[in-house]
């Protein structure tokens, strides 16, 4: 999972958030200060037999009482599979380096760049961040 900090950096160079389910997020709000991250999900329908005949339940469950919270305060934290497909074209290989970390090839325009991280994760970001930039200034 990508750090707050470099999804931050993703939504603040442009990239858009259309919730659909299995995506994660934190809130931003002065009453989460951890890194406590929620998964948008779809309700489950259960189906209740009773004496008077069956009923659809829709189930939700909910760790503390929040009704809702505006998209503006919710965090998107993309997934591995998310970043790897807005990579789209440019994308060429994902391989792991000897020290462990991950580095990510992109060519745009007949130019290969590389970028590295902790992680797979991260690694797509970072590319992901530098197409945006780049293609924001051209």
């Amino acid at each position: 999972m990508i750090a707050s900090s470099l999804a931050r950096q993703l939504r603040e160079a442009g990239l858009k958030w259309h919730p659909v389910s299995g995506d994660a997020f934190r809130i931003e709000s002065p009453e989460f200060t951890g890194e406590e991250t929620f998964t948008v999900s779809d309700m489950t329908i259960e189906p209740h037999e009773f004496d008077t005949g069956t009923i659809l339940g829709f189930n939700g469950t909910t760790e503390w009482a929040l009704d809702s919270v505006a998209i503006e305060k919710a965090l998107w934290i993309p997934r591995e599979d998310q970043l790897r497909t807005m990579l789209g074209g440019t994308f060429r290989t994902l391989t792991r380096l000897a020290d462990g970390t991950w580095r990510v090839e992109v060519e745009r325009g007949g130019e290969r760049s590389f970028f590295d991280g902790d992680d797979a994760e991260t690694a797509y970001g970072c590319a992901l961040l530098e197409l945006i930039d780049v293609s924001a200034l051209g």
